[in-house]
């Protein structure tokens, strides 16, 4: 059998590499697998016209430099948004898709508390950057829930494109048009890791509008995990044996 072809995006926050290199590890020599970095990190500043389309077309650069026609798709937060936008423009390229808590995924039958979180995440933007990493981090999972400090020592370098990168994906999401209808007609298997202590006003809402969208779904729920340390992170050798089952699937079908 030939190695499964993988593309893993990731969130907003850590780079490709440090987000993605024990969940490639577990995934074991079977799959050939590549970290993509976000087009949003390719320059110091976010493109003016920065939408998530250019998320999609520098997706499909790295496929097709690499000769994949299809392959299967791993995207976390704001990767998982990317994600879902490669399902609706080009479904014909994925083999599947696997979904780390998109940060967004539409604009369609939003709850009174999920609208209500959003404008919350509206409130940031006229936050200093330290200020608003810790409240956009806070706004990711349970109240009761303390979210990691910072590692001790100055912010790696990466660190400082961080904020501006974050608004430019909220600043998409409300324009992008995500489309139910194409996204419905997506038949290939979708995979969905919530973690049961992210905020269910986010994420938990995100999952559930989903699994009404896609025809074939299939939810996990990583009870101990939140968006911040995530099963892809912390409990790896779970997530790819579940990626592994997904994939399995396609080559059945």
């Amino acid at each position: 059998m030939k190695p499964y072809r993988v593309i893993l995006l990731p969130g907003s926050v850590l780079p490709a590499d440090l987000a993605y290199g024990a969940l490639i590890v577990a995934l074991g020599p079977d799959v050939d697998a590549v970290a993509k970095e976000l087009e949003l990190y390719a320059t110091d500043e976010p493109p003016a016209d920065y939408s998530l389309d250019t998320e999609v077309a520098g997706l499909l650069r790295e496929a097709d430099a690499r000769g994949w026609d299809t392959f299967h798709l791993v995207g976390y937060s704001g990767g998982g948004a990317s994600a879902l936008a490669v399902a609706q423009r080009h479904p014909e390229r994925l083999a599947s898709l696997a979904l780390l808590e998109p940060a967004w995924a539409g604009s369609w039958d939003w709850s009174p508390e999920h609208t209500a979180l959003w404008a919350q995440y509206d409130e940031l933007e006229a936050l200093p950057p330290r200020e608003f990493m810790a409240a956009f981090t806070r706004l990711g999972v349970k109240p009761e829930v303390v979210p990691p400090p910072p590692p001790p020592g100055p912010p790696p370098p990466w660190m400082a494109k961080r904020p501006a990168g974050i608004r430019a994906f909220l600043k998409t999401f409300k324009t992008y048009d995500l489309d139910r209808g194409r996204l419905t007609a997506f038949d290939k298997p979708v995979y969905f890791a919530l973690g049961g202590l992210s905020n269910p006003d986010e994420y938990g809402e995100v999952a559930a509008r989903l699994a009404k969208v896609f025809p074939d779904f299939q939810l996990e729920v990583f009870e101990d995990r939140h968006h911040f340390d995530p099963p892809h992170r912390i409990e790896p050798e779970r997530l790819a044996g579940s990626l592994h089952a997904i994939w399995a699937r396609t080559e059945q079908s």
